[in-house]
C-alpha cells in the first residue's frame, strides 16, 4: 500500500498529508507544538496514516475532525486521544445518516486503490473523544494555540481550525475550490451562510482546505459570502434549488 499518501510541507512545523488517490483528494494537517501535535482530519482510512505522521513527530498526537465524515475520520482509529464538536456525538455512536454500503460505493468511486484493499472490510470509525469542543474552545500545543471556530452548514457540528498568530485557517469541507455540498438532508445552507459571514472577518493570511486544490487564496472567503448572500436574496439558498457555477467554486443546494 504504498505512496497512497503525499507529505507537503507548509512551514518548519506544519504538514500536508493528501490522499490523491482518491476523487475527494482529501488533505490532513499536522501541526506541531512545543509540547504534543495536532492533526486536523485523519483522512479516508484506506491506509495507515500514523506511519505518515511517525515520519514527522515524536511527539503525543491529539486528532481532531473539522467534521465526522467517514473521508475525515478514517484514521481516527489509531488515535485514542480525539475531539469532536458536540453536535457530532451521535455520528460517533450508531447515529450516522448513510448505510455503510452507500458509504463503501464512494469510496471505491473514482478512486486507485491499493493493490489488493478489500473495501468490504471498510468499517465507518466510532468511538468517544477525550474531548467535547464548542465555539471557541482553544486547543494548546505548547507555543502555538488553535481556535475551534463552530462553522455549521457542511454539517451540524463542522468546525474550522484558525491559528491567528500566524494567520492560518483549516476551513474543512466549508471552503475549497470545487463543487460545495449542501443538498444532502443534514446539511443547512443558511447555517452555511452565517458560517461563512464568521470566517470572511478574519485576518486570514492563509486557507487551507480539505479537498482538492491547493491554490487557494483568503479572497475566496468573502467572494463564497457574497455569493451566498446573493443566493438568500433572490430566495435561492435552500435544499433543491440547484447547483450554481461561480468559476473556481460551485454549491450544489
Amino acid at each position: 500500500m504504498e505512496n497512497w499518501f503525499t507529505l507537503d510541507q507548509i512551514d518548519t512545523d506544519t504538514h500536508i498529508i493528501s490522499e490523491y488517490r482518491h476523487w475527494e483528494e482529501t488533505h490532513c494537517y499536522l501541526l506541531k507544538g512545543e509540547d504534543r501535535c495536532l492533526l486536523i482530519d485523519t483522512g479516508l482510512g484506506i491506509c495507515n496514516i500514523s506511519d505518515e505522521v511517525k515520519k514527522l513527530t515524536d511527539k503525543p498526537v491529539i486528532a481532531v475532525a473539522t467534521h465526522i465524515h467517514w473521508d475525515h475520520i478514517g484514521g481516527h482509529k489509531y488515535y485514542p486521544d480525539f475531539y469532536a464538536h458536540e453536535a457530532e456525538l451521535n455520528w460517533l455512536n450508531g447515529g450516522f445518516p448513510l448505510t455503510m454500503d452507500a458509504i463503501r460505493s464512494m469510496i471505491i468511486d473514482r478512486s486507485d486503490l491499493p493493490k489488493g484493499y478489500d473495501v468490504n472490510t471498510y468499517k465507518l470509525f466510532q468511538g468517544i473523544p477525550t474531548r467535547v469542543l464548542h465555539d471557541g474552545d482553544t486547543i494548546d500545543l505548547g507555543g502555538r494555540v488553535i481556535t475551534a471556530l463552530h462553522t455549521p452548514g457542511h454539517s451540524p457540528g463542522h468546525l474550522c481550525f484558525w491559528e491567528p498568530q500566524r494567520g492560518y485557517l483549516f476551513t474543512g469541507d466549508l471552503v475549497y475550490k470545487d463543487t460545495l455540498f449542501a443538498y444532502y438532508p443534514s446539511t443547512d445552507p443558511q447555517a452555511y451562510l452565517t458560517s461563512l459571514e464568521k470566517i470572511a472577518i478574519l485576518p486570514v493570511k492563509k486557507v487551507f482546505p480539505a479537498h482538492h486544490s491547493l491554490d487557494i487564496q483568503p479572497e475566496i472567503l468573502t467572494r463564497m459570502r457574497d455569493a451566498f448572500r446573493q443566493l438568500k436574496d433572490v430566495g435561492n439558498l435552500h435544499h433543491g434549488s440547484g447547483t450554481f457555477d461561480y468559476g473556481d467554486w460551485a454549491i450544489w443546494l
